[in-house]
């Protein structure tokens, strides 16, 4: 091994360290009992309490209220991240395949606008977009979290790009042989997006699992909690009744917290990065 790729490997090992230690020792706090804790600060060495820590916090009830467990939030979260993901990627595919293959006269202006919206982010727009979903009755629930965040100017560029790269002489090939607007982009564009869908749906996924303002505005009830929201509400009170602060607690709420996007990133790192990166269509 040279020189410069030893360098290299070291910068590499380095990043990775500094990225994970925090990590590790969240993990590792969150294994120690309280009195622990308290004492010594922060562990980098695993203690004794692991399965006693997970198991209340996913399991027994608990919060402000008494009446939630991380369980229920981690549905919440995985409910508002895959509803998140989804719903962009529709929204933005449907609206980049007009703008592209319509043509009609104000197709540039319009994408244009939407995509100025990207310097408009969700707290400019949040008291009009909360005014809406609380006349429309949508307040603490789940379509209320989703559907006034669907829209995306970051999707809609993308599969915009992506749309004007695919050849003219397949939509002719399609409507020689009788295909519909609709035919071509379910027949044709959908299976062609494929790393593209892929990609961002991961990027949305982890985007709306991480959403905190918009549903703390949004829920009021502790049983409809993100995770996300729980790290900080389950918890706020943490010396109430003269009982030692439950730091473990909070520390699990976070790994769990950071389990699942890292997992997808894991899983589907390969289609992200042919998505981003693939030039041949």
């Amino acid at each position: 091994m040279n020189r410069t790729s030893l360098m290299t490997h070291l910068i590499l090992i380095c990043g990775a360290i500094f990225m994970t230690l925090p990590v590790w020792v969240a993990f590792a706090t969150s294994t120690h009992a309280p009195e622990t804790i308290l004492r010594e600060g922060l562990q980098i060495i695993p203690g004794g309490h692991f399965f006693e820590t997970y198991n209340e916090v996913l399991f027994v009830e608990g919060g402000v209220m008494k009446k939630v467990t991380a369980t229920a939030m981690l549905k919440n979260s995985l409910i508002l991240g895959i509803g998140f993901a989804v719903g962009k990627v529709v929204i933005s595919m449907l609206a980049a395949y007009a703008i592209v293959y319509f043509r009609f006269r104000l197709a540039v202006p319009l994408f244009w606008t939407i995509f100025m919206t990207l310097l408009l982010p969700l707290e400019v727009r949040i008291i009009p977009s909360y005014k809406v979903v609380a006349d429309m009755g949508l307040l603490d629930t789940h379509a209320g979290l989703i559907i006034p965040l669907i829209a995306s100017a970051t999707g809609t560029f993308f599969f915009r790009q992506f749309f004007r790269s695919v050849p003219d002489e397949l939509l002719e090939a399609a409507r020689l042989d009788g295909a519909t607007s609709w035919g071509f982009f379910i027949d044709i564009l959908v299976p062609l997006s494929k790393t593209m869908i892929a990609a961002i749906l991961i990027i949305m996924f982890v985007v709306g699992w991480n959403q905190y303002l918009w549903p703390l505005i949004m829920t009021t009830k502790e049983e409809n909690y993100t995770l996300v929201i729980g790290i900080k509400q389950i918890y706020q009170v943490l010396n109430e009744g003269g009982e030692l602060p439950q730091f473990q607690k909070a520390f699990a709420l976070t790994i769990l917290a950071t389990l699942p996007p890292v997992l997808v990133v894991l899983v589907f790192q390969n289609w992200f990065v042919k998505g981003l990166v693939e030039s041949e269509k």
